[in-house]
């Protein structure tokens, strides 16, 4: 733990605040619960609590500050996270209730003014909520950026009136991104309490300086196999938001359907499932906004050369026979025409610098038995291996020529690393020990273990989930640095509208966590008495909130309770 900090001044002039703080790591909003725990989700990196209870002002003002405090990004979320706060407080109770609040304004001070989200974008906050009486300045909560590991807190030096107790809610970021995971902290710090029907901070002051673990905390979404409407993907997008979760990796496209509008080549979306299930250009810009102001890249991705029979619904030509639909003909320069026209368009939607290519399970033998295509190997002097892996180096090319970084799935590593182009991000998902062999080659590595962080395995429980770990197996600094983190998967072969949300959580709130917080803070614990507690409180908190997040100890996932009970014992 770091002592607390504030910079107060313009300046950052610092003065030191001296008290007493009765440090307890609790979050005893009520006896129900393990005062030793602290029921916030992820687990900040550095925090510090006391014993205090403070009230909080149904009027909660904003209090904006720094350059880019003022960033339309700061707005909505703080109107986003106050209606999230005073769900069950209103205006209405305050007038027949209490007067006098102890947090009534919460001060964010953002010090850059861009909004540009790219990966490793500085998510750090830090996050004062301290007691206010008449002897202090206007209760305030505050959010503000994170300066190097130790910090102080910093207050008008009151030191000869000991009945002086600052209470003040601070926030202060050095991006707006940073800006809204310390809303999410702060949303989580306040509950409602029925019996004054108020809502309050427990434990309070609460100092905490939080960053991530890893720049990529995904979680992959599939509308291929299953259409997802657009209010469905928001809904995934808002409650990756709770978990601090940064990248959508959109599967948009695959064997079964293509239902993204492409205006280069506009006879591509016959290959949605009907007319209705299909995203125009502008449901795709949509997507990436709304995702934006919620501090997530979309990360788009086509799966090419297998995994692309639908492209042919449209243009018969791009298979290589009617009896051969994929892979994609490696002979025609039509094929990688359309690719280029295909990623130009996305280009104009997608702004982030990764684009997933995808890569995977491609077999070749149709190509073998197709005349035209056996020609040309033959005339190229090529195995259908070596074709595979000319067809995988030429889409890299051509997304690298849009300013794309490639991601792709762990196959072509694992067939010809010697001759990937040194910019891939390796997708790994088949099993252990690919990412430490990934990054020894000098890529980047981003960790999806099938067994443990794939969402449609419903046999795999919680804990499997938690104690996976992106980095084991890999020792060097300069090679855990190339693993920029993780995601979970949610393939939608069995999963629709109907159960997506429920299986998505709380499986994914583990993972997340593990990709968020300390490795210290969540590895070689009994995780059923310092996490499982925690993750019932947090899906207890999704459901609240209007994610239908099933519960954590059902043998399988998404399962409904079996039986009368809590929610915070299923």
């Amino acid at each position: 733990m770091a002592a607390p900090y504030h910079f107060f001044s313009s300046f950052f002039v610092f003065f030191t605040f001296f008290c007493a703080l009765g440090v307890s790591l609790g979050f005893n909003f009520t006896s129900d619960f393990d005062d030793s725990l602290v029921f916030l989700w992820p687990l900040p990196s550095e925090f510090t609590s006391g014993k205090d209870v403070l009230a909080v002002d149904p009027d909660l003002a904003l209090v904006e500050g720094g350059d880019g405090g003022s960033s339309d990004i700061v707005r909505e979320a703080f109107l986003r996270y106050r209606g999230i706060i005073f769900k069950h407080s209103s205006r209405f109770l305050k007038l027949r209730g209490r007067s006098v609040y102890d947090i009534s304004k919460i001060r964010i001070t953002v010090h850059s003014s861009s909004e540009v989200l790219q990966l490793g974008v500085d998510e750090s906050y830090s996050l004062l909520v301290a007691k206010n009486d008449d002897h202090s300045i206007i209760g305030e909560a505050t959010i503000e950026p994170s300066f190097g590991r130790l910090f102080l807190w910093s207050l008008p030096l009151i030191l000869d009136d000991s009945s002086f107790v600052p209470t003040l809610t601070f926030y202060r970021a050095n991006t707006v991104y940073g800006a809204l995971r310390g809303l999410e902290t702060f949303s989580q710090l306040c509950a409602f309490d029925y019996g004054t029907k108020t809502v309050q901070v427990y434990n309070a002051p609460w100092y905490i300086q939080d960053k991530p673990r890893f720049v990529y905390r995904g979680l992959m979404l599939d509308t291929s196999r299953h259409y997802l409407p657009i209010d469905v993907i928001k809904q995934v997008i808002e409650s990756m938001s709770y978990a601090k979760l940064n990248v959508l990796h959109w599967h948009i496209i695959d064997e079964q359907s293509f239902p993204l509008e492409v205006p280069t080549y506009p006879k591509l979306w016959k290959g949605a499932y009907t007319k209705w299930e299909r995203y125009t250009v502008e449901d795709a810009y949509d997507i990436v906004n709304f995702a934006k102001m919620r501090g997530i890249n979309v990360m788009a991705e086509i799966d090419i050369p297998g995994h692309a029979e639908s492209w042919g619904k449209g243009y018969p030509e791009l298979w290589p026979s009617p009896s051969c639909r994929e892979p994609l003909d490696v002979s025609k320069e039509f094929t990688f025409d359309m690719i280029s026209g295909i990623l130009t368009d996305m280009r104009k939607i997608f702004p982030f610098e990764l684009f997933h290519l995808g890569g995977d399970e491609v077999n070749t033998d149709c190509w073998n038995s197709t005349p035209h295509v056996q020609q040309w190997l033959q005339d190229h002097n090529m195995t259908t291996k070596e074709a595979y892996q000319y067809f995988v180096l030429r889409a890299q090319k051509i997304a690298i020529s849009k300013n794309w970084t490639p991601v792709n799935w762990e196959e072509t590593f694992n067939t010809f690393a010697t001759n990937l182009n040194p910019l891939t991000v390796v997708h790994n998902w088949l099993g252990p020990g690919v990412c430490p062999k990934a990054v020894a080659k000098g890529f980047r590595c981003i960790y999806s273990n099938q067994g443990v962080w794939y969402l449609d395995h419903i046999d795999v429980p919680w804990e499997g989930f938690y104690n996976a770990e992106p980095l084991e197996g890999i020792n060097a600094a300069s090679e855990q640095e190339l693993v920029l983190g993780g995601e979970v998967c949610m393939w939608s072969e069995v999963a629709d509208t109907s159960n997506v949300l429920q299986t998505i959580w709380p499986r994914a709130a583990a993972a997340a966590e593990r990709l968020w917080s300390d490795r210290e803070a969540t590895s070689g614990k009994n995780i059923t008495v310092n996490a499982l507690p925690r993750l019932h409180y947090y899906r207890c908190l999704l459901n609240r909130r209007g994610v239908q997040a099933a519960p954590v100890t059902n043998k399988y996932a998404r399962q409904p309770p079996n039986g009368p009970g809590s929610c915070y014992e299923q």
